[in-house]
């Protein structure tokens, strides 16, 4: 039986999504603090909607790096922020499933602990799980015997390649290329062929309204930039080729390495991959056609999973709820340093 306060939690790099057991339902908020000085004036998505368009003395920015906590004070206040409004009587002691990274140190564990142990939570039980093992509770694969299956995590600016067998993750690869490089690709593109400075916002919505990666159609968005030579706001027309060139940039390296990453891994259990097909998860995988464009490229097939960013706390869902499954959570207490 669940603890009366229990809440699954996916810190990701753009988002944070939590689930709460006691109402059984899914909050998603963008990863975002907005400060003057010492002074936090906005949190979340309305932190995210001052996002490049800030005043000099407003900073914005995410508290994560590459699925690591790197501000802890500044994820603590975002976290606080909205499990107050989940649950405005929140009190002492409630019980936190993270999905975090493989191999972390102590200190980025002791991170975890201090989100929800600091100034604002207090006396609050931590239990961690790696996040390939949620992906793949979350997509369906099988513990039991298990040969070796193989997941891959398209995220905000991070890729993930995990083989798992027998509940473990025996092989693993983690990249710095997700949707925030595709974006910045972008942008580099129509600076190159329109001498245009955009920001990574507008190069998103480029991304989400024109990105394909085959079947290409000739499309066109009007966007507003910063002209390179001028320096003045100029408005321009950004076809769907040079939206498409930036993102394939990204793609075809995340192809190259998953491609080099198979050719590394032992033939028994790529016999098994190649017969169960690669799953294929998180938000960067909402491009249409990325499946099909990864499996010309590296000769296997891809199940695409429908769950994107909430695969992981889809899973950590799942470990909460099963007495069978709630083995992969690892409790995590504060150790003297």
């Amino acid at each position: 039986m669940l603890f009366k306060r229990s809440y699954g939690i996916d810190l990701g790099n753009s988002s944070v999504r939590i689930f709460s057991a006691q109402k059984d339902k899914y909050y998603i908020e963008k990863n975002m603090i907005a400060s003057r000085g010492q002074e936090i004036i906005a949190i979340g998505d309305e932190a995210y909607e001052m996002y490049e368009k800030e005043p000099a003395d407003v900073l914005v920015r995410s508290p994560m790096a590459l699925s690591v906590i790197s501000e802890v004070e500044l994820e603590e206040i975002i976290l606080y922020s909205m499990l107050h409004k989940i649950d405005p009587l929140l009190n002492l002691g409630g019980t936190f499933y993270f999905s975090v990274p493989l191999d972390m140190s102590a200190i980025e564990r002791r991170a975890y602990y201090r989100v929800v142990n600091g100034n604002w939570l207090r006396q609050n039980q931590v239990y961690l799980v790696e996040s390939p093992i949620a992906d793949a509770t979350a997509v369906g694969i099988s513990f039991e015997n298990n040969v070796g299956s193989m997941i891959v995590n398209m995220g905000g600016q991070s890729t993930d390649f995990s083989i798992i067998a027998d509940g473990k993750v025996i092989i693993r690869r983690k990249i710095p290329i997700g949707g925030r490089q595709m974006n910045e690709a972008i942008c580099q593109e129509v600076r190159h062929r329109y001498h245009l400075q955009i920001g990574t916002r507008t190069a998103r919505r480029l991304k989400i309204h024109m990105g394909r990666l085959s079947d290409q159609k000739k499309d066109a968005r009007k966007v507003v930039g910063i002209d390179s030579v001028s320096g003045l706001p100029r408005e321009e027309v950004i076809s769907s080729y040079v939206v498409n060139a930036g993102i394939m940039n990204c793609v075809n390296e995340i192809a190259s390495e998953m491609k080099s990453f198979l050719e590394r891994t032992p033939p028994q259990i790529i016999y098994h991959i190649a017969r169960e097909g690669i799953f294929l998860t998180g938000g960067s995988t909402r491009l249409p056609f990325i499946d099909t464009y990864l499996a010309s490229y590296t000769g296997f097939t891809f199940n695409l999973t429908p769950l994107y960013e909430l695969s992981s706390l889809q899973g950590l869902t799942r470990i909460m709820k099963s007495r069978e499954l709630r083995r992969f959570a690892q409790p995590l207490k504060l150790k003297k340093m």
